[in-house]
């Protein structure tokens, strides 16, 4: 490799705001990240905290095909030997083939925070290698407050790095913990570096002033062959370096291999899948793994990718594990509507009434409030249904909605339906939670002797956006479902001043994508 990725997701990304990793989460990360790639895997401080310990312990059960495990500890205490300071202890305890130490390096804080003299730090950080190289470790140095201790004090930032290095460490990472360098300060601090140091540095930024990704690209393109960032900028503060950024650049941009080659068309999901595991959303606009970091909605824009995408991609969104989107809204044009055309196998004429016709409708309900960029399954259903494609599975003949409370109890809602299936009427009753819960079930009820399908679905997120709320109990609501199955998810919307006419809208929408999906011929999408 060109570049070591080294993944702090588990420690350093677990210390973000609301996160909080279970062993097992820990565990199915790890294996994610190694499927993926990365050369290191810090899993934890284990002399911290016994979450960390156990992670270490039950990781032996599995074997890793790409990635070495490493634990991370800081250097001896003051005044302590290292065969007797706790930490240390525990690093041995995990077994591990690497260990990261961290050390201070800005004078400022081995003076105030650790309360110890200058010399004795150099001790700490030469005694703690040395120990730990003599155990046959590969050891990683993370020297703490890197560059502002280089601003602070150089010589003495220097002096940690060198004692690092003659103690026998394999990689000096350069932290810059708070967050604040710009990269041309760093270049600047690196290039001195570079003249005093002649070991492997690696580079470790935090996102504090929003330039961790290209304050560690900067110091790849300067020589340095070890990165350390976290999965979608996971981490203290306001994160470090992304490694979903990071690692396309390196192997896209910057000719550098830093994954097994073709692996690099798993990182959107092992993006998506970290962020599960932290009960996270997945930022629309995230660089090269976000949902929408290939969407492309004006009009012009869609025009010349028809011609060649390269008019407006960087790269091949499949080269990240990505794909393109061309939304269709009120500022689509012709070109959105035959690329979404293209995309669903439909049989357009690109100038005639019937498309213009099409567009026109899209661009009235927008208006009224409908927003199809995120009502994928809305969006077919209109265009399959605008150019003659799409059946009718079933007409409403009557509905009712009954809400009933009685004292000390919650709302009970009761939907009465009376639907048609060609030739056959079906009227039935459900009881839900509320009236859409109840419409839900009630429509279930209804259509699953006819489509026995229905029962494989089920609407797994319920939004509802009040549109003008100037108009009080008057204003316009749109509701956006999101139905599943086991083979893909969809999402549906409707509109209209009655939340239940815009949650029944979007409902009919949900069930009537599933059924036409069902009947679509196996060559179609």
């Amino acid at each position: 490799m060109d570049v070591k990725v080294y993944d702090v997701t588990l420690r350093d990304g677990a210390q973000g705001e609301g996160i909080s990793f279970s062993v097992d989460d820990k565990i199915k990360i790890a294996r994610r990240l190694d499927r993926l790639g990365v050369s290191y895997i810090e899993g934890g401080w284990p002399g911290s905290n016994p979450k960390d310990l156990d992670f270490f312990r039950q990781m032996k059960e599995y074997r890793l095909e790409n990635a070495q495990l490493s634990a991370f500890s800081s250097t001896r205490r003051p005044g302590i030997s290292v065969k007797h300071d706790n930490n240390i202890t525990a690093l041995l305890a995990a077994e591990v083939p690497v260990v990261a130490i961290f050390g201070k390096s800005w004078d400022f804080h081995v003076l105030r925070a650790l309360e110890t003299t200058l010399e004795e730090n150099l001790s700490m950080v030469r005694e703690t290698v040395f120990f730990l190289k003599d155990k046959g470790l590969e050891v990683v140095f993370d020297a703490e407050h890197f560059f502002d201790g280089f601003k602070h004090n150089p010589d003495y930032a220097l002096q940690v790095l060198g004692a690092a290095a003659h103690a026998g460490a394999d990689c000096l990472a350069l932290c810059d913990t708070n967050g604040g360098t710009l990269p041309w300060e760093l270049a600047d601090i690196i290039r001195k570096v570079q003249a005093e140091i002649k070991i492997p540095l690696g580079i470790h930024a935090h996102n504090d002033s929003g330039c961790g990704v290209a304050n560690s690209l900067a110091a790849l393109n300067m020589g340095f062959t070890q990165v350390q960032g976290t999965i979608n900028n996971l981490g203290e503060r306001c994160g470090n370096a992304d490694l979903c950024s990071i690692i396309p650049n390196l192997e896209l941009k910057m000719n550098k291999r830093c994954l097994p080659p073709g692996n690099l068309k798993r990182l959107t999901e092992v993006s998506h899948y970290v962020n599960e595991i932290a009960n996270l959303p997945s930022p629309n606009n995230q660089p090269f793994v976000g949902h929408g970091a290939f969407a492309h909605k004006g009009g012009i824009h869609v025009s010349a990718l028809l011609k060649d995408s390269a008019t407006y991609e960087h790269i091949n969104p499949e080269d990240v594990g990505n794909h393109r989107r061309v939304l269709v809204s009120e500022l689509a044009g012709i070109s959105n509507l035959l690329y979404k055309a293209k995309e669903l196998k439909l049989d357009v004429n690109s100038y005639d009434a019937q498309t213009r016709a099409v567009i026109k409708q899209i661009k009235e309900l927008e208006n009224q409030g409908f927003q199809f960029e995120g009502a994928d399954g809305s969006l077919e259903l209109l265009l399959r249904k605008g150019f003659g494609q799409l059946g009718d599975y079933f007409q409403l003949k009557n509905l009712k909605i009954m809400l009933e409370k009685q004292e000390g109890s919650d709302f009970v809602a009761e939907a009465f339906i009376k639907i048609q299936i060609g030739d056959q009427v079906v009227h039935t009753a459900a009881e839900g939670d509320g009236p859409v819960n109840a419409l839900d079930n009630s429509l279930r009820k209804a259509l699953a002797e006819v489509y026995p399908e229905i029962s494989e679905m089920h609407l797994s997120d319920y939004k509802v956006r009040v549109l003008d709320g100037n108009r009080g109990t008057a204003a316009r609501v749109r509701v956006l479902i999101e139905s599943a199955n086991e083979a893909e998810k969809w999402s549906t919307v409707g509109v209209s001043e009655n939340i239940i006419e815009a949650s029944w809208q979007a409902l009919v929408d949900s069930v009537n994508y599933l059924l036409m999906k069902e009947r679509l011929p196996a060559d179609e999408p």
